[in-house]
């Protein structure tokens, strides 16, 4: 495999997707796209200039959401996507929509280099999703990363290198929200049922009731698997198990692959660091033959693929906390829950929709990075992390007013 997939832009080929993608996106991922018109009406006024669209990740589905924005605004766009989409046809189907991989956990040189001459396109138009991966929350962000504005600003300083005036560069927070648009009760006990068969669970209570059993079942069963349980971890509360159980997974990991631990840096960075090192490294036989203890000794837990296994849970559970649901009772939420859950128990990453859903989206009020540049030049990173908090602190006030 190549370690770089660059983008292979048709524009005969986007428009006729952008044609049939209303259709496609109602028929196999049960999902229509509302955008809200006058965020949508700025957004068309510069739709020809150089733009960086910074829209939250809730589910597998925003990438065809944006895409249909695309195609409501009549111009192609360019993605950024993980390296691991890019793997036969589907790879190539993306790659001719504008699509180019980046490889996380990284300095990835040919991705960043791409995304610096795109962005310094008269019309360069790129939609990177900054919080690194999806959340699965509809109401709430993850942290955003500072690369897509650290690069967009890295862009504008080569006009200045070459003496040329700085142009203009438009940074567009996008906030997606999802509502279905049916009754969802029959799917919350359709789902319930299924994973209390799984788990052999007798249902009891209401559904909320019966969530937090199947919840509690489940974080048992893995603090069990990392010797983690004991009588006296039902007495902490589940943030502090839940954030217990990051912490031990975390630091066996980086430990058992030589990686420097980096308390401080966020969760997803420190995973993709090791999901990196377990794909690249050509010694994961001997380290983990290295860690087996003597025969007399309990045998340890961790192959690749417990270790692959291990970041997969990691990355489903990222942004979980006891309360997501009960702070605000919505059917997306309870079934955000779910999707989780079932992720787990049934090891799929993606579980196929749970029915028809709106996606309401709402685009910020734009912020041109070129009436920041002589700041930025300044205090480089102190303006890239105040405009990167803005942003998303932009598009959780959207998805706050998206009921």
């Amino acid at each position: 495999m190549p370690d770089f997939y660059p983008p292979r832009l048709t524009p005969i080929f986007v428009k006729f997707c952008q044609t049939s993608a209303p259709v496609l996106a109602r028929w196999h991922y049960w999902v229509h796209a509302e955008i809200d018109s006058d965020g949508f009406e700025q957004l068309l006024t510069l739709k020809n200039q150089r733009l960086l669209l910074l829209p939250n990740h809730p589910t597998f589905q925003d990438l065809i959401v944006i895409f249909l924005l695309s195609g409501k605004l009549g111009v192609p766009f360019y993605y950024l996507a993980a390296y691991e989409n890019f793997k036969g046809i589907l790879g190539a189907f993306l790659q001719r929509l504008g699509t180019y991989s980046i490889r996380r956990a990284i300095a990835d040189r040919a991705s960043i280099a791409q995304t610096l001459e795109l962005l310094s396109q008269s019309n360069g138009r790129l939609v990177i999703f900054p919080e690194g991966g999806c959340s699965f929350q509809n109401d709430t962000v993850m942290p955003f990363r500072v690369g897509g504005v650290q690069i967009a600003f890295q862009a504008l300083n080569r006009f200045a290198k070459r003496g040329e005036p700085i142009p203009d560069l438009y940074v567009i927070p996008v906030s997606i929200k999802y509502h279905y648009t049916e009754d969802t009760n029959p799917i919350i006990q359709r789902a319930l049922t299924r994973l209390e068969k799984a788990l052999e669970i007798a249902p009891d209570g209401n559904e909320y009731d019966r969530l937090r059993t199947i919840a509690e079942q489940v974080l048992r069963n893995i603090e069990r698997e990392y010797n983690l349980y004991t009588p006296e971890t039902n007495q902490q509360s589940w943030n502090d198990r839940i954030t217990a159980l990051k912490a031990h997974v975390l630091q066996e990991c980086e430990q058992l692959l030589g990686i420097r631990p980096s308390p401080n840096e966020l969760l997803r960075e420190r995973v993709y660091r090791i999901q990196y090192a377990i794909r690249d490294s050509n010694e994961l036989d001997d380290k983990f033959e290295d860690a087996q203890p003597p025969e007399t000794l309990q045998p340890s837990i961790w192959t690749v693929e417990a270790v692959e296994k291990a970041m997969f849970r990691l990355l489903n559970f990222d942004a979980i906390y006891d309360g997501y649901v009960a702070a605000n009772p919505t059917p997306e939420r309870f079934l955000d829950t779910v999707t989780r859950l079932e992720r787990e128990v049934f090891q799929i990453d993606q579980p196929p929709p749970k029915g028809h859903r709106k996606a309401r989206v709402k685009v910020g009020e734009p912020i041109n990075l070129r009436e920041h540049f002589d700041a930025y030049q300044k205090n480089r990173s102190g303006v890239v992390n105040q405009l990167v908090l803005q942003i998303q602190k932009t598009v959780q006030q959207n998805l706050d007013l998206l009921r």
